[in-house]
C-alpha cells in the first residue's frame, strides 16, 4: 500500500493520479475539510489522525506499507523529517513531490529564515502587516513584542476550528480576513488597500498557493514583501512532477 501524506491540494491530486493507476493508496490528512475534499476518489483510503514518528512508524508496520509518497506542505519540515525517519526504519522508499518555488524578481522582498524574524522584519518595515501566512503560526505574530502597537491582518481558512483560534490570540473581527485561497492578484491587490497594508508578509508555497499573485499584486502598490524561506532538508528522493513520482512508484513496487 502507498501512504501519501496529502495535505495539500497537489498532495490529493496526486493520491488520486497513483490510485488511477491500481495502486492501493491511502492519503493522511489533517482536518475534516481536507478529509471531505478526498470524497472525490472513490476507493482512496484515508488517515485522518495526526501521526508523529512512533505513530507513523506503527502505522507503517500495521497497515503494510511498501512506499512513502510525501506531498506535504513545503513549510511543514517536521512532517518531512518524522516520514524519512519512519521510512529509514521500516526499510521501505519515500519520495519527496516538491512543488516548484515562484521565482523572485521583486527587489522590494526581504528574505528571513524564520517566523519571528518575519515578524522584526516586518515591524520594520510598516505600521499595518498583513499576513498570507495562514493560521499555523499566528501567535509568532500576534505575541511578538517587535509589533506591539501594530496592526495585523490575518488572512486565514473561513473553518470555525481557525477562527476560534484567532479569537482566542486575540484578533478582533477587523483584524480577520476569512477567505480560501489561491487568489487573483486583483483581488490581493483589492484586499491589500482595503486593509491599508503597509507591508506583506508570505511564504514561497508556489504558484498553487498563489505566491505569485500575492508578489505581483504587493509589486503593483509599490508593498515590501517578507518571505519565509522554505526549511532546508535534505530529502532521501526528490521529484518535481507527478510523472516522476509515478515512475518512481513503478520502479520500487512494480505496476504500469
Amino acid at each position: 500500500m502507498i501512504f501519501v501524506a496529502a495535505g495539500t491540494q497537489d498532495g490529493r491530486e496526486l493520491a488520486g493520479a497513483l490510485l488511477s493507476k491500481g495502486y492501493p493508496v491511502t492519503a493522511s490528512v489533517v482536518s475534516s475539510y481536507g478529509e471531505k475534499l478526498l470524497e472525490r476518489y472513490p476507493g482512496l483510503g484515508i488517515n485522518d489522525r495526526p501521526l508523529d514518528e512512533d505513530a507513523l512508524k506503527a502505522y507503517i508496520r500495521e497497515h503494510d506499507v511498501n512506499l512513502f509518497v510525501d506531498a506535504s506542505h513545503p513549510y511543514a519540515a517536521n512532517v518531512s523529517q518524522n516520514a524519512m525517519e519512519a521510512c529509514h526504519a521500516a526499510g521501505i522508499p519515500y519520495i519527496r513531490y516538491e512543488r516548484r518555488s515562484v521565482p523572485v524578481d521583486y527587489e522590494n522582498v526581504y528574505p528571513v529564515e524564520t517566523y519571528e524574524e518575519a515578524a522584526k522584519e516586518a515591524a520594520r518595515l510598516g505600521k499595518t502587516v498583513f499576513l498570507t501566512t495562514g493560521s499555523r503560526n499566528l501567535k509568532v505574530f500576534t505575541s511578538s513584542e517587535a509589533l506591539k502597537g501594530h496592526i495585523v491582518i490575518a488572512r486565514i481558512l473561513p473553518t470555525a476550528k481557525v477562527l476560534s483560534e484567532c479569537e482566542e490570540l486575540g484578533l478582533t473581527p477587523k483584524e480577520i480576513v476569512a477567505l480560501q485561497g489561491p487568489f487573483s492578484e486583483e483581488l490581493n491587490i483589492a484586499l491589500y488597500r482595503q486593509y491599508g497594508a503597509e507591508v506583506v508578509v508570505t511564504k514561497n508555497s508556489g504558484e498553487i498557493g498563489g505566491t505569485d499573485t500575492k508578489l505581483t499584486a504587493a509589486q503593483k502598490l509599490g508593498l515590501p514583501v517578507v518571505m519565509i524561506d522554505r526549511p532546508k532538508l535534505d530529502y532521501d528522493v526528490i521529484a518535481y512532477t507527478f510523472e516522476e513520482v509515478l515512475e518512481f512508484a513503478k520502479e520500487k513496487i512494480g505496476g504500469r
